[in-house]
């Protein structure tokens, strides 16, 4: 997918963040007593310019030596439990924001699990790793920092005004003259930094993808030397990044210079005021002393609105981009149980008309009234020309894509009325590009069985699939293939992915040239084993060579998005000159082999 370039203009980043709200319902009571802690902390802060001046107008005047030093001790228990209750706090919050994270990540990954073949056609991986990593840890840093301050600071800020206008009033004046023209920069900052922070996030997707498609194809980028331009390229990527994140400091910088010089200037004015007044007596050293000691203790508080609102607005932004894949629709709902059932068994493909969802409504589907019956028992082979939609085809039986219409339907069920989890325990897939994970050998095969499967199973399925030689690797089955399964070679990889297909002795059999990376005698081998399995299930086979194509009962030519002849392979053979010259073609490269 190309980078999502969401617009920022119209969004309300309070409305964005409430979205978390399930989340962190579970967790409320920690976070809030959190917040009043942090609260009560702040308030024991500004306690500290009162004892200031007590001891300035009190002991320090009269000349009091014992005084002073309980007025030191005041400040000594006042500092120490302000650190106390601030370190309570990060204790309240560590813990149930971590759950709030795994929790997101997990629901993440469950509907990803759930999103259809279509979605992730359209979406690049590196994308949906960035949401689950970078943009879920901004939001824990959100909720466990700048969600609590910035209802701390206003709270400090408010109790911190009253306290300094009830100190002196002209003075509170003074201090109170840039409040006006800091939060007209402050709403246009936020404005400005919401657009810089979503771009900024996309393009570490986009980064993140780049890397991953380097790690993934690092054999093809040696194998032709291309690892200057793929440098070149993630230097361009990362030279695009750095140029927004510089669009960001700078943003920050601005307002971080106008928050902090213009209540430095106002406290520079309320000293010279403040010092006039008690030179005239009409304002106590102590009042003084007190007051800017209050408007200095509300330095950070003010200070760090700056860097609140900035943090706030990645996470409005990460929590934009998290449900954004969230609220894509998952596949649809099982209703299986009032799935029709017609006289007519096998597979069947009843008018079937298919067009990609993301492709232009005036375009040519892919598939156009597509009608085609494997009976029960039968292998059909499914031959066309390059392009003609044989993997479409068949990856509408598991449901990996919806038809656009029509209809398919296995033993007269239709396969649209059925739960995905009831369909695909009736129909096991090999695809032409086999996926190994990175887990033992046995555990990738066995993934096509059902929890009950063993030992015997596992090494049945291997012997169809002539994988033989899993048993000789360093640790037998238990040998872990490493990712994408690269360890191995191509043919090893697909005969692991036939073994995982036929280890659960599926009624019906969607097979997409499964042994396109085989040797000759191999192949061979395969395919005498794979004898003995499609006698006993419903197949479908895409073909490209006349070997596997003796594999199967009957052919089936789709050309032009339509099934244009079905009969035995010598049938096709005499009768169809498209279909002869596509097997012509195949023979030649045979023989040449």
């Amino acid at each position: 997918m190309p980078t999502t370039r969401a617009t920022t203009k119209d969004r309300s980043a309070v409305r964005t963040l409430l979205r978390l709200w399930p989340y962190v319902r579970p967790v409320r009571a920690r976070l809030l007593t959190a917040a009043a802690v942090a609260v009560l902390a702040s308030c024991v802060g500004l306690v500290i310019p009162l004892v200031l001046k007590w001891m300035v107008d009190g002991p320090v005047a009269d000349r009091d030596p014992a005084g002073v030093w309980l007025g030191a001790l005041y400040l000594l228990l006042l500092g120490v439990g302000e650190a106390v209750l601030f370190g309570l706090r990060r204790w309240l919050v560590a813990r149930p924001l971590s759950s709030v994270e795994a929790g997101m990540r997990a629901d993440l990954y469950r509907h990803l699990q759930r999103l259809p073949v279509a979605f992730h056609d359209r979406w690049a991986s590196g994308q949906l790793l960035s949401r689950g990593t970078t943009d879920l840890m901004l939001l824990r840093m959100f909720l466990a920092f700048p969600l609590t301050f910035l209802l701390v600071n206003f709270v400090t800020i408010l109790i911190g005004v009253v306290i300094m206008v009830l100190q002196d009033w002209t003075l509170g004046l003074v201090i109170l003259g840039p409040a006006v023209p800091v939060m007209v920069m402050c709403v246009i900052f936020e404005k400005r930094y919401a657009h810089v922070a979503r771009l900024a996030q996309d393009q570490v997707g986009d980064l993140t993808t780049v890397v991953e498609e380097s790690v993934l194809g690092i054999r093809i980028i040696k194998g032709f030397g291309r690892h200057r331009s793929q440098a070149r390229a993630f230097r361009e990527l990362a030279r695009t990044l750095r140029g927004t994140e510089l669009r960001k400091a700078g943003l920050l910088a601005t307002i971080w210079a106008v928050i902090v010089t213009l209540p430095e200037a106002a406290i520079g004015a309320a000293l010279v005021v403040g010092s006039v007044q008690v030179a005239d007596g009409s304002l106590t050293a102590g009042t003084l002393v007190a007051f800017l000691s209050t408007a200095l203790a509300l330095r950070w508080p003010v200070e760090s609105i700056g860097f609140l609102l900035a943090m706030s607005q990645e996470a409005a932004t990460a929590t934009e981009r998290y449900f954004e894949v969230m609220d894509e629709a998952p596949e649809d709902p099982a209703v299986g149980a009032d799935a029709e059932r017609a006289g007519e068994r096998g597979l069947r493909f009843h008018g079937v008309r298919f067009r990609y969802p993301d492709a232009p409504p005036d375009s040519p589907p892919v598939l156009d009234h597509v009608d085609l019956h494997i009976r029960p028992g039968e292998s059909m082979a499914l031959v066309g020309a390059t392009g003609s939609g044989k993997t479409t085809l068949t990856a509408l039986v598991p449901r990996l894509y919806e038809v656009t219409s029509g209809r398919i339907t296995l033993d007269g069920a239709d396969i649209a009325a059925m739960s995905r989890e009831e369909l695909r325990a009736q129909v096991a897939m090999a695809f032409e590009e086999p996926t190994l994970f990175s887990a033992s050998v046995g555990e990738n095969v066995l993934m096509g069985a059902g929890d009950s499967a063993g030992a015997a199973e596992l090494n049945r399925a291997l012997a169809v699939a002539q994988a033989d030689f899993a048993h000789a690797l360093p640790q037998g089955t238990d040998t872990q293939v490493g990712e994408q399964g690269l360890s191995l070679s191509g043919g090893q990889r697909q005969r692991l992915a036939l073994a995982r297909a036929v280890v659960g002795r599926p009624r019906f059999l969607v097979l997409d040239d499964p042994l396109s990376a085989l040797d000759v005698h191999t192949e061979a081998a395969v395919e005498a084993a794979l004898r003995d399995v499609l006698a006993d299930t419903t197949a479908l086979i895409v073909a490209h060579r006349p070997s596997t194509v003796l594999l199967a009962d009957r052919v089936a030519l789709l050309s032009g998005g339509r099934i244009t002849a079905v009969g035995t392979h010598h049938e096709l053979l005499r009768t169809n000159a498209e279909y002869a010259h596509l097997m012509s073609g195949t023979e030649e490269a045979e023989d040449e082999r």
